[in-house]
């Protein structure tokens, strides 16, 4: 098949998915191996595999992006997606889930359940994927299937249904059992297949395998249930036809066995994705936007979504795509429904890691990638009559400022950020005008040390990260009456404004202004410069410089000079009688406060409302999850100055299994002690600008 295009029914797209350093590139490197579509085994410590070729890739050793990387197997087209085990690049494993047709969970055979595949299994049946899993690194000297198979039927329940048993003798994996045919296999260095009696010893262990696998099977079809209750063999094709069918409706998720950096079981995995796994039409349908399924149609009008982009400094925007219907072919154009702007597909390309290879035309159901589509973004549809439906990004709320490290980077930097947003849609950008700062928000640390990285090394721009400044408010809580005069004699005409005014905390976010002035003593065309005036000194407030909300003004007296007053007088009056009263008025700090939700397993509720005590967080409630199973959402009230670091606590609290929802809802006043900081901090920070 060296055209590297395959019809929709011999295509299967497969994500693998996992807690980070279980094997999934190791994985992805095994199959390319005995596919033949390498020549040499990569490692990732050697930084030579093929899906992780980015340069910070190859420097960290771990995975950071999704990769696609395309095998050809027993006549069949197999799409296996990469996608990073490190929780800082959920957003890539999204990308990676939408697209395929089932989600293979590798995990450690010696580590069992871990975090990673807990919330793999939770986003695969969240996003409606099948799930499949493959026990890794049973080469390993304390690598126990058995206790490994335990837990996940106890986490996962009975849809787990082991195909590939391990034949153990003195504690060393010799080969396996294929549940399906009864044969055993020896582990054969090259990793083909040298046929094994299967021992005596491992015969009882294997058969209570086996009645596990055939229960499941059965139920999937009445025909298969009456053999199964009258005791007779199922026929090989009936058994990958009911597990093709188990997979698609989730009552099965097969378990297979190996490790990839022996070959030791990659082979039958290969089969078992070949023969069982579904391709583009078994599915049910994809979902357009208002969650109405279509199903795939390969002979539809052209459609695509694009599901990644990267953003490349030679060769400029590559857009990763899934034909959801119909063939495209190279030089079509589709029109983009959401920017409505025409695109032309002018090269297409199967993408092998970092390797292009051109094709004519990608069929239903298949990925591929193409460069330099001028308005069209993660997320996009083109061609056909409906939006498909978008991968729904978390929320990065790790937020640090950015420091130029040289003078006059801010362009440089503003501008390589800009191609950075467009391939990571979790990350966040402000210039904050208020803060005086530039911010990047992401969903970890080792996101942003990513970020910072790709900053210097793809765009020369170097920036080091601070804490970001919080925005804080000032108010007054009392009521005082004051007067401004500004008088100003300097030859010629001089200048004269006077007024008195009461300060009041007032109902409205900005200022409220009002005149009670009796008898013309402030002519009413004064009144807009007065308003002016107090507008622009709440600019700063009294105590530490921060903008001053809530205030009302009520202007009930003044005096004017009929020569000497004008608009800039009053205006400075204005501000006299500001400076002049607001000290007195009880100023305060305000804070902002957000509401926070927190979603973490039950039995770590404790730890977690223990933890926002610390960071003076408000408890407002706690509710079972509606998705059931064993978490519980806490609902909290707390200061956005205490939730910076609040991330990486909550994954530290919970292994990685909390999640959160933070906005800011309003401004309260901040305690004394904490007022007393805030100001001291701004003004150590306005002396050192000045």
């Amino acid at each position: 098949m060296a055209n590297f295009t395959a019809e929709t029914k011999q295509i299967k797209n497969v994500c693998l998915l996992g807690h980070g350093g279980n094997g999934k590139t190791s994985l992805v490197e095994a199959m390319l191996f005995l596919s033949k579509e390498t020549e040499r085994l990569g490692k990732t410590a050697d930084g030579n595999t093929v899906s992780d070729y980015d340069a910070e890739e190859i420097k960290r050793k771990f995975s950071i992006s999704t990769s696609v990387a395309p095998i050809f197997w027993k006549n069949k087209k197999i799409n296996l997606v990469d996608t990073p085990g490190t929780l800082d690049f959920s957003g890539e494993v999204l990308e990676g889930l939408r697209v395929c047709g089932t989600a293979l969970i590798v995990m450690d055979a010696k580590s069992g359940v871990d975090v990673g595949s807990e919330l793999a299994w939770d986003k695969a049946t969240e996003m409606g994927v099948p799930k499949a899993f493959f026990v890794n690194k049973m080469d390993d000297d304390n690598a126990n299937f058995g206790n490994t198979i335990e837990q996940m039927r106890e986490t996962f329940g009975q849809a787990i249904c082991p195909v590939a048993i391990p034949i153990i003798v003195d504690r060393k994996p010799l080969g396996y059992a294929d549940l399906i045919t009864m044969k055993g296999y020896e582990y054969v260095k090259d990793g083909s297949l040298k046929e094994m009696p299967i021992p005596e010893a491992s015969m009882a262990k294997i058969l209570s395998f086996r009645d596990m696998l055939m229960e499941a099977l059965a139920l999937t079809g009445d025909d298969l249930m009456e053999k199964f209750f009258a005791g007779e063999e199922f026929t090989q094709d009936e058994m990958h036809e009911a597990m093709n069918k188990g997979i698609i409706d989730g009552t099965i998720a097969p378990v297979m066995v190996g490790s990839a950096s022996t070959l030791m079981g990659i082979t039958p995995l290969m089969d078992i994705i070949a023969d069982s796994f579904p391709n583009p039409l078994d599915r049910k349908g994809e979902k357009d936007e208002n969650g109405e399924e279509h199903k795939p149609d390969p002979n539809a009008p052209t459609s695509v979504f694009v599901f990644k982009t990267i953003a490349d400094p030679f060769v400029g925007k590559m857009s990763f795509f899934k034909v959801m219907n119909g063939t495209l072919k190279k030089d079509m154009t589709l029109t983009n429904l959401e920017s409505g702007v025409q695109e032309k597909f002018a090269h297409i390309y199967v993408v092998r890691g970092k390797k292009q290879i051109e094709v004519d035309e990608l069929k239903c159901g298949d990925i591929g990638m193409t460069a330099k589509l001028t308005a069209t973004n993660t997320n996009d549809t083109l061609g056909g009559d409906h939006k498909f439906d978008k991968v729904i990004f978390p929320t990065p709320y790790m937020k640090m400022a950015v420091v130029p490290k040289a003078k006059g980077d801010e362009d440089k930097i503003s501008t390589a950020i800009a191609r950075i947003l467009e391939e990571d849609p979790t990350m966040r950008y402000e210039n904050n005008a208020e803060t005086k700062q530039m911010t990047i928000s992401g969903l970890g640390d080792t996101h942003l040390d990513v970020i910072v990285s790709k900053l210097k090394n793809k765009y020369g721009a170097s920036v080091e990260l601070t804490e970001a400044r919080v925005p804080y408010r000032e108010t007054i809580k009392k009521s005082v009456q004051v007067e401004g005069k500004h008088k100003k004699q300097s030859g010629g005409s001089g200048q004269y404004g006077h007024v008195k005014i009461t300060f009041s905390p007032g109902e409205a976010e900005g200022l409220t202004f009002t005149q009670s002035v009796v008898g013309g003593s402030v002519p009413k065309g004064y009144y807009p410069a007065v308003e002016k005036g107090l507008l622009e000194a709440m600019q700063k407030g009294v105590l530490a410089g921060f903008p001053v909300v809530n205030l009302a003004a009520d202007l009930f007296d003044g005096s004017y000079h009929p020569v000497d007053s004008n608009e800039i007088s009053f205006k400075l009056a204005a501000k006299l009688a500001y400076k002049e009263g607001l000290p007195k008025a009880g100023p305060v700090i305000l804070e902002p406060v957000g509401s926070l939700k927190v979603r973490v397993p039950d039995n770590l509720v404790g730890d977690v409302i223990g933890d926002l005590n610390k960071r003076r967080g408000r408890v407002l409630g706690m509710n079972p999850d509606e998705h059931g199973h064993k978490y519980t959402v806490v609902e909290a009230e707390v200061p956005v100055a205490e939730m910076a670091n609040y991330t990486i606590s909550l994954r530290a609290i919970s292994q990685g299994r909390g999640s959160f929802e933070f906005e800011f809802a309003r401004y309260e006043e901040a305690p004394a002690n904490v007022a007393q900081k805030i100001i001291e901090e701004a003004k150590k920070l306005q002396a050192e600008e000045e």
